[in-house]
């Protein structure tokens, strides 16, 4: 554990605020790595909302690295399936597979998360 993080617990209504931001990720995650399941956008906006502000609230807290997990979890894969959208254009199959493996990277972070955050433990000391 870091030195410079006070661990004051959360109360339970951030704790809640983080379930339902990891659940509203899974569910887009799951969609993303099935073929043929398609789940609006508008949920990982929704989450990635939740989670930009409520970070404050979780400021020196073990949920902090959850807040943060999830933004850059979101964050990274918009660019790598921004960055590989031309293999789209050009290759199909090669399209697919970049982003069938961006969608399984996606779908372990969020589930690493959600259990560290069961355990009631930081995910970044994972």
């Amino acid at each position: 554990m870091r030195d410079d993080i006070v661990t004051i617990e959360p109360d339970e209504g951030l704790r809640t605020w983080g379930w339902v931001s990891y659940l509203l990720h899974l569910v887009v995650a799951v969609a993303a790595v099935l073929p043929g399941a398609q789940v609006s956008i508008a949920l990982l906006v929704v989450a990635l909302v939740i989670d930009l502000v409520k970070k404050g609230d979780a400021a020196n807290t073990w949920q902090a690295s959850h807040f943060s997990w999830r933004i850059r979890s979101v964050v990274w894969a918009g660019v790598l399936y921004l960055l590989t959208s031309w293999l789209w254009l050009l290759f199909i199959i090669p399209g697919w597979i970049a982003w069938g493996l961006i969608s399984i990277w996606f779908l372990y972070r969020i589930v690493k998360g959600m259990m560290r955050m069961n355990a009631g433990l930081s995910v970044e000391t994972a």
